[in-house]
């Protein structure tokens, strides 16, 4: 299996039964994997191949605030095991439960729930993000988990550089974007461990429509909580995920509800000021064409593993539009 030397995996967990196991589907930066020794579960996660930005892709940092926010009750998945030593399969990686529920990814899944529960599961996955921002992060054991203060202004030269690191081509307005982005950024508000990446597909749903975990803390820290709102917005609003060879906005499957009502839904649950939210959503696009630029680079440079990769690219271009808008008041 590309990636992840199953015979090496089951020494070094001294397993007497075979290790067996298959790599999902839908994931564009680490690689992760479904793991069984016929009678346990556990889910794998491993690097990407190839290039790897500098600060990313951090093992040890994901297995950390899983075990903290774990043992604090939020819904993350429990890590079991890391292993640092590159020697055994190539690279760092851990171990964690495997957590039962279905992630939904296109407009035919979010259609067929119905408008009723669509709605409600949306506001749920924004519920979600206000629990995990009023978490304390001294009192979870995250206190030195990163540097709040000073959050965004790090983060605007952070992206700047990781684009510089992933450039292969010419991105029109993106060097421009960041310049704007740079100007006048907001101090912020009282910190909090932020996911990084939160959106609807990085979510374990369960039968009753409850959300049993969310996944890919990669991209996890102490910052500005306003950053994962932004992010979430983003998501729902482009057309990131394509079905049947067309893209779809899950904004446009009735029973979404509007970024307006999301974004009020979070200001009730978690008392944070929100008035500045327009350069976030501006800043999160951004930090996502990047994303997306760097994930293109690995493609052409032949080090991604799965399909869906050669449409990447396409997408930085509108995220870059939906950042200078934003900062227009759209």
């Amino acid at each position: 299996m590309k990636g992840l030397d199953l015979a090496a995996l089951q020494a070094y967990l001294g397993s007497k039964t075979e290790i067996s196991g298959r790599m999902f589907a839908g994931g564009r930066s680490n690689l992760t994997y479904a793991i069984t020794d016929g009678s346990q579960r556990w889910v794998l996660r491993r690097p990407p191949l190839g290039h790897v930005l500098p600060t990313a892709h951090d093992m040890a940092r994901e297995h950390r605030v899983l075990e903290a926010l774990s043992k604090a009750g939020f819904p993350a998945p429990r890590p079991v095991l890391l292993c640092t030593d590159i020697s055994v399969i190539g690279a760092p990686f851990y171990l964690m439960e495997h957590v039962d529920g279905r992630i939904y990814r296109d407009e035919s899944d979010l259609e067929a729930l119905g408008a009723a529960p669509l709605h409600g599961l949306i506001l749920d996955l924004v519920d979600t993000l206000a629990d995990l921002h009023s978490l304390k992060p001294e009192a979870i054991g995250l206190g030195d988990f990163g540097k709040a203060e000073g959050f965004n202004e790090r983060q605007v030269r952070r992206w700047k550089k990781q684009l510089d690191a992933s450039r292969s081509r010419d991105v029109a307005g993106i060097d421009e974007l960041h310049a704007r982005l740079a100007v006048d950024i907001p101090a912020g508000g009282p910190g909090a461990v932020v996911h990084g990446d939160y959106r609807l597909d990085n979510v374990l749903i369960g039968d009753r429509l409850q959300i049993n975990a969310v996944l890919d803390w990669e991209m996890s820290t102490l910052g500005d909580p306003l950053s994962d709102v932004a992010l979430m917005l983003v998501y729902a609003g482009l057309p990131l995920q394509v079905a049947d060879g067309r893209a779809t906005v899950p904004l446009d499957v009735p029973g979404h509800p509007t970024l307006g009502e999301m974004t009020d839904r979070y200001a009730s649950r978690s008392g944070r000021d929100v008035s500045d939210l327009h350069w976030y959503v501006a800043f999160a696009a951004f930090k996502l064409a990047v994303i997306l630029e760097g994930v293109h680079y690995r493609y052409v440079q032949g080090q991604t593993v799965g399909g869906g990769f050669e449409t990447i690219g396409n997408l930085v271009g509108p995220l870059v539009m939906r950042g200078h808008e934003a900062l227009e008041g759209n």
